[in-house]
C-alpha cells in the first residue's frame, strides 16, 4: 500500500524537503503551520499548500499534523531536540507509528517499505530538525533520503495532482 498524501509543517530542512519532493513526485501534500506561516526563515512560500493553525505556535502545528496522519516519519540529525522530540511525544501520545531514522545513517529503504505497508500509512508525516542545525545539510540530506524512498514505491505510487492550494 502506496503513500498516498505528505503531511509536513513548512519549516526549513526536513519539512520542506518533504514537501518539495512530493511535489516533485505528483504526491497530494499539506498540513498544518503557524498562523502567519511563519517559520525560521520569515514567510513560508504560499506554493507549499499548508493550512494555518488558529495559534502562531509551533507546538500546535506539530501535534495537529501527528494527529491528522497515520504515522510519522522523524529524520534526525544527531539526537532529537526541540521541536523534533516533541514529535515523538506527540506521535506516542496519539499512539501513531513512528518511525526515527539517522540521516548520517539511515535504516534500510526496506525497512521503510515495511513500515508503511505494516502500518497501513497512506496519509504520512514527515518531520524533522530546521536546516540551521547543520545550514547547507539537512535540507539536501533529507531530499536524498525520501527521494529514493518515496520513489521506491515504484509503480505502485499512486500519482496524484498536489492538493489544491490557497
Amino acid at each position: 500500500m502506496p503513500v498516498k498524501t505528505i503531511i509536513s509543517g513548512g519549516q526549513t530542512g526536513v519539512d520542506r524537503a518533504a514537501l518539495d519532493i512530493a511535489l516533485e513526485l505528483k504526491i497530494p501534500c499539506g498540513g498544518w503551520c503557524p498562523k502567519g506561516r511563519q517559520a525560521e526563515d520569515g514567510a513560508i512560500d504560499p506554493m507549499y499548500p499548508l493550512q494555518e493553525t488558529p495559534l502562531a505556535n509551533y507546538a500546535q502545528r506539530t501535534e495537529w499534523n501527528v494527529r491528522d496522519t497515520d504515522g510519522t516519519l522523524i529524520l534526525t540529525w544527531g539526537s532529537p531536540s526541540g521541536g523534533t522530540a516533541y514529535t515523538i511525544e506527540c506521535a506516542k501520545s496519539y499512539r501513531r507509528p513512528l518511525l526515527i531514522g539517522e540521516m548520517k545513517k539511515p535504516p534500510l529503504k526496506t525497512v521503510f517499505l515495511q513500515w508503511i505497508t505494516e502500518h497501513q500509512i497512506q496519509t504520512l508525516n514527515v518531520a524533522g530538525p530546521r536546516e540551521s542545525l547543520a545550514p547547507g545539510v539537512i535540507y539536501r540530506e533529507a531530499r536524498q533520503i525520501l527521494t529514493d524512498w518515496l520513489g521506491a514505491q515504484g509503480s505502485k505510487l499512486e500519482k496524484h495532482k498536489p492538493a489544491s492550494r490557497r
